[in-house]
């Protein structure tokens, strides 16, 4: 049986995914699915540099705006839902374009990988909660990094819920989830798929990103951030976990200046980039579109990526 095609457009934060897809989507008549782990969220704009109706120009997005801030939102929720917007796009006859950073997310759903998901509170769940309320996310974090180093180096000790979820298959199985997750990066995609990582030379990427925050600031993070707490949204929220949310939220709290906040998230938000090109660089069938080789010009680099996907639908035909 035919597979059906997907296209991935993905790369670190502020490498500028969200106008490479627009221009890519209207060119082979797709439907842009985001795999970004904040702009699922409601009330939440600025600081996950949502895409703004008019920068759509038209073309239909999914999994954006669909969950309240105080709803949780993990890997098995976004492969039911991306799966259901792609059959949705598929009927309509055109091409579902996932667009986003979380690399986590892409794989799973380019693998259909298998979570063995176990919803059901336990006992050591609450345990490791606990210790974490206790003992700060750092020492949670120690605790994966002695039984599966492989996954603390991937996971960031501030994710709380995804070292639990770590430590809590380790406690049920005896393996390290990285082990489990690398078996599950073996599988066949069951779609026909073009993986493009956009990229950037690392100082020009880093300016970017500074760029991005002090704009997000003069946009009203602050003031969006604040309506987010008047609301009953706390940092013990995933949603409030987001960098960008988490740092002001810190500074309306009183626990640091304003200052110290947006340092604190133009760094962070620097090292997240770094982690998400070490996590492209593990993917397997990805094409690397280096902006800087085609002299920022989104003109060539979207006739670059529309020859790959050209030879893909040949390699169909043959």
């Amino acid at each position: 049986m035919k597979k059906q095609t997907v296209i991935i457009l993905t790369g670190p934060t502020a490498v500028g995914k969200t106008k490479a897809s627009i221009g890519l989507a209207k060119a082979i008549d797709g439907e842009i699915i985001s795999a970004d782990s904040m702009q699922v969220y409601r009330h939440m704009d600025i600081g996950s540099a949502k895409i703004k109706q008019e920068e759509m120009d038209g073309v239909p997005h999914h999994l954006i705006d669909v969950l309240e801030p105080d709803e949780d939102f993990h890997v098995v929720k976004f492969q039911v839902l991306a799966k259901k917007a792609m059959q949705e796009i598929w009927d309509r006859g055109h091409i579902p374009i996932v667009t986003g950073g979380t690399g986590f997310y892409i794989q799973a759903l380019l693998y259909d990988i298998d979570f063995d998901e176990n919803e059901k509170e336990d006992m050591y769940r609450k345990e490791l909660e606990q210790y974490a309320a206790q003992f700060g996310a750092e020492a949670l974090h120690e605790k994966l990094a002695l039984v599966d180093p492989k996954s603390a180096e991937t996971i960031h000790a501030n994710n709380v819920k995804r070292v639990i979820r770590a430590l809590e298959f380790y406690e049920q199985t005896g393996k390290p989830i990285s082990e489990h997750n690398e078996t599950q990066r073996q599988k066949e995609s069951p779609y026909q798929f073009v993986y493009f990582v956009l990229t950037d030379e690392r100082q020009h990427l880093y300016a970017r990103i500074d760029q991005r925050v002090d704009l997000m600031i003069e946009e009203g993070l602050v003031e969006e951030v604040r309506s987010l707490k008047e609301k009953g949204y706390t940092s013990q929220m995933v949603s409030m976990q987001g960098l960008g949310y988490k740092e002001i939220l810190a500074y309306l709290n009183g626990d640091c200046t304003l200052e110290e906040a947006i340092y604190t998230i133009k760094r962070d938000t620097r090292h997240f980039a770094k982690r998400q090109l070490t996590w492209f660089k593990r993917e397997r069938d990805v094409i690397w579109i280096d902006k800087e080789k085609y002299n920022y010009d989104e003109a060539r680099i979207l006739d670059a990526m529309l020859e790959k996907i050209k030879n893909l639908e040949k390699r169909e035909e043959q």
